[in-house]
Order: structure tokens, then C-alpha cells, then sequence
């Protein structure tokens, strides 16, 4: 497997990611690949095309050891799911699948870039491959989807201060909010006490939650 490109995008940390691709498509993120894989040729056609999937690596979770059951944070981090049955990075191979809207094919010094939104990737996360997302094959609208379909999908209120907001740009703002939108916290955790912190863009960020509204207390 050879990394053809990495990815580039405001989050810096594990923590605030969005847990699914497509969730928060406020946030772009820029393709770049590696020199071998810089030639435009490759990419003809692809604007042609409105999402694609990406194939990479949780090269940050790499682990010697796999177990064959894993505690997904939507079941609250408690109860024991088969690895195969969830997403988690936790994996024999850390290979992660994640479809994404293209909104951009751009030339820069570094070859043409691709942008995307909706990403689910850290900073820098490689990328192995990209395909063409084709919706009369991979589109299932019968679909279920196990423990996901009974579990809530918690999402928040989001208040900046004015005094943060006006030392963001309206985009970086929007995008921000977009993430805190879908409660980056752990299913399981609840103080409306606890400070959370996260890197994102840069900007160190903190926040409370606290009845359904998620505060910023420092960006």
C-alpha cells in the first residue's frame, strides 16, 4: 500500500472530529498528493463526479495487538460490539472509508488539490486511494444500520460570545459551530462542570454543555 496523498483540514486532534463523513460540511478540507502521484492526468474526469470515497489510514491508532471487540462511545462505552460490526479505528489493518462531497478541483504549487467537504479525516491523515462515489450502486436506501438506528444521535445547541465570535472570521466561525454541533463528547459523559478542550484551526477551544447547550469558553 503506498499513501498517494494526506489530507489538510482544521482538525488538529482526535477530539472534535466528526464521528461519520458528511456530517459537518461546513468544514473543507484540501487533498494534496504526494510528488510521485502529481500528475493531472490522473484526476481527468473527476469533476465530473459530485462525492467520492477516500481510503486511509487511522494512522494514528495503529495498535501490535487487535481484539475482536470493541466498546463504540454511541453505546455509551460500556457494552461490547464485534470489531467488524462497528467502525472503530481499533482494527487488524487501520483503514478507514469515508465518503465526501468534492467541491473543488484547484492548481497550486504543490499539483492540482482536490477540496472536499464533509470530510472525517484528521490533519494530515494519508490517504491510500480515492474512488468515484457511484449513487445507482452505492447508494442503499433500504439500508439499516445495527446499534445506530437504536441509539441517539445527540447533537446541541452552540452559544460563542459575542466577544469570541467577532475575533473569527464568518466562515471559521461557522465551521466551528458546525462541529460543536454534533457534541463531540463521549456518549457516556454528562457533567455540565466539566471543561472540554479540543485544537481546531489553530485555535484552542473550550467549552461546557449544559442541558442540551454547548457553551464556548475560550476560541
Amino acid at each position: 500500500m503506498k499513501i498517494i496523498a494526506r489530507i489538510r483540514n482544521a482538525y488538529d486532534g482526535k477530539f472534535g472530529v466528526p464521528r461519520q463523513s458528511g456530517l459537518v460540511e461546513q468544514v473543507v478540507s484540501t487533498i494534496v498528493f504526494e510528488p510521485e502521484y502529481r500528475v493531472a492526468e490522473a484526476l481527468r474526469g473527476i469533476e465530473e463526479y459530485s462525492h467520492l470515497w477516500l481510503i486511509w489510514a487511522f494512522d494514528r491508532a495503529e495498535r501490535e495487538e487487535w481484539s475482536p471487540t470493541v466498546r463504540p462511545p454511541r453505546l455509551g462505552g460500556n457494552q461490547r460490539v464485534g470489531v467488524f460490526a462497528t467502525r472503530s479505528p481499533y482494527r487488524p489493518n487501520a483503514i478507514g472509508l469515508s465518503c465526501v462531497k468534492l467541491v473543488g478541483v484547484e492548481k497550486s504549487n504543490e499539483g492540482t488539490v482536490l477540496k472536499v467537504a464533509g470530510a472525517d479525516l484528521m490533519n494530515r491523515t494519508p490517504i491510500y486511494d480515492i474512488k468515484p462515489y457511484l449513487p445507482y450502486a452505492d447508494c442503499r436506501p433500504e439500508a439499516t444500520g445495527g446499534f445506530t438506528d437504536r441509539t441517539e444521535k445527540r447533537t446541541v445547541k452552540v452559544d460563542v460570545p459575542e466577544e469570541i465570535a467577532k475575533r473569527m472570521g464568518e466562515e471559521e466561525l461557522e465551521a466551528l459551530k458546525a462541529v460543536l454541533e454534533q457534541d463531540p463528547r463521549p456518549a457516556y459523559q454528562d457533567d455540565p462542570e466539566r471543561v472540554y478542550a479540543f485544537e481546531f484551526g489553530g485555535r484552542h477551544v473550550e467549552f461546557k454543555v449544559n442541558e442540551g447547550i454547548l457553551t464556548v469558553l475560550q476560541a
